[in-house]
């Protein structure tokens, strides 16, 4: 899974831990009265980086949390979900708006493989000091460049160049 080859998502192991993050999803999305040491405390526990200053406000979804970088700084607003069957890294001083969905989990293209119940994951990179709208939807296999703005409810299918403005579905870039 973690090299980007097909795995099956019902393998026993994997499903032990998407059942342990899923208990961690329960006392973290009901940890509102938390201080900020105490919330970055119980993001440790499950999220594989986190950054100094980083700030994840409940609700939050994620299938495993280990294959999450969060950078320092970053913010990530209510209701994110953030499908990491491979690595997500969000990059230092990144915003992320309420809603928004980060996801490296993939299907094959072909049917048969597809029924046998095959599943892939492409990273997701987002650079430095992005901003991200809410609602916005970031494909398997995106990266985000340092700086870019990314608009609210947009569908990012493929890369963002460095301090670009993209919107839309598909995400275009507005700034040329």
């Amino acid at each position: 899974m973690l090299a980007g080859e097909f795995y099956l998502a019902s393998d026993a192991e994997l499903e032990a831990e998407r059942h342990a993050a899923s208990l961690w999803m329960g006392r973290f999305n009901t940890s509102y009265n938390l201080s900020s040491t105490e919330s970055r405390a119980l993001l440790r526990d499950m999220i594989g980086q986190v950054g100094e200053g980083a700030i994840v406000h409940p609700p939050f979804h994620c299938d495993y949390g280990y294959n999450i970088s969060l950078g320092a700084n970053v913010f990530l607003n209510f209701n994110c979900v953030v499908l990491d069957v491979v690595a997500v890294r969000i990059g230092d001083g990144t915003q992320i708006g309420p809603c928004v969905q980060i996801l490296t989990a993939d299907h094959p293209r072909d049917a048969d493989a597809r029924r046998k119940g095959q599943e892939f994951g492409r990273p997701v990179n987002i650079g430095r000091n992005v901003w991200i709208g809410g609602g916005a939807i970031i494909l398997p296999g995106a990266s985000i460049g340092d700086d870019a703005i990314i608009g609210a409810g947009s569908v990012v299918t493929r890369d963002v160049l460095a301090g670009a403005t993209v919107a839309g579905n598909p995400a275009r870039r507005l700034d040329k």
